[in-house]
């Protein structure tokens, strides 16, 4: 053994090397390199700023509130003004159900407020896992709770907020929990966000579902659920939101 290399150095190399040798590698044996007859990827034509992709299914275009509902299945009854709407009294939810999920979505907060109270509202994935919406721009709170958080998980990576008021955009790649026939988790969910563009949470493992001051463990629920904005009191605003099943 090198004697310069402390005991902590020591576990280093073989946690590096146990990590290595659990890596897996993905077998392209299937197809050989460069090979002509490899299926080529569908084509999806790419929406222009402010549009969705072709493949998309599009949950709100600045007209109406069809795409929602409330949680007992009334008609969403949030205001829709100038391509917006704007929260009012309830939290919305899809009439559609997702799983795995790319998800994209433009929010304006009100300028008033601090702390938590100031145009919070939240993106919850399968009417579960809550991706934040605050304005976050010169407000500070706790960082698992501010805007681009996994809340109650993950605090983003850096802090891309615009000032309220200005649009923002989050990008996010949702891949579903499953479960075995007992309700076990065999895989956990996994996010990846961008906000404004801005990478904030890098495939990050839920612990489960959101709670508030509280980690909650998982519990079986359907492979889709749907998509829910919540209702925190404060006149936040939506646009332009689409999805693409994954």
């Amino acid at each position: 053994m090198n004697p310069k290399l402390s005991r902590h150095g020591l576990w280093l190399c073989v946690l590096f090397a146990a990590a290595q040798t659990s890596a897996q590698i993905p077998d392209l044996s299937t197809w050989t390199v460069h090979d002509p007859d490899r299926p080529q990827p569908p084509i999806v034509t790419p929406g222009t700023m402010g549009s969705a992709p072709s493949d998309a299914v599009v949950l709100f275009d600045g007209s109406d509130l069809s795409q929602w509902q409330h949680r007992d299945g009334s008609d969403a009854s949030w205001s829709v003004m100038n391509g917006f709407m704007e929260v009012t009294e309830g939290a919305i939810l899809t009439r559609q159900s997702f799983g795995d999920m790319q998800l994209h979505i433009e929010w304006a907060t009100p300028n008033s407020g601090d702390g938590q109270n100031s145009g919070n509202s939240g993106v919850y994935l399968m009417n579960t896992y809550e991706v934040q919406v605050l304005n976050s721009y010169a407000n500070v709170t706790y960082p698992d709770g501010q805007a681009g958080s996994i809340y109650g998980q993950y605090p983003p990576l850096v802090n891309a907020s615009r000032p309220p008021g200005e649009w923002q955009s989050y990008d996010i790649i949702f891949r579903r929990p499953h479960f075995d026939d007992d309700g076990n988790v065999v895989t956990p969910a996994r996010v990846t966000v961008l906000h404004n563009g801005v990478l904030v949470q890098d495939n990050v493992v839920l612990t489960g579902p959101t709670g508030h001051r509280n980690r909650p463990p998982y519990k079986a629920h359907a492979d889709a659920l749907p998509i829910l904005l919540q209702d925190h009191n404060e006149p936040t605003r939506y646009r332009n939101i689409w999805v693409r099943s994954l």
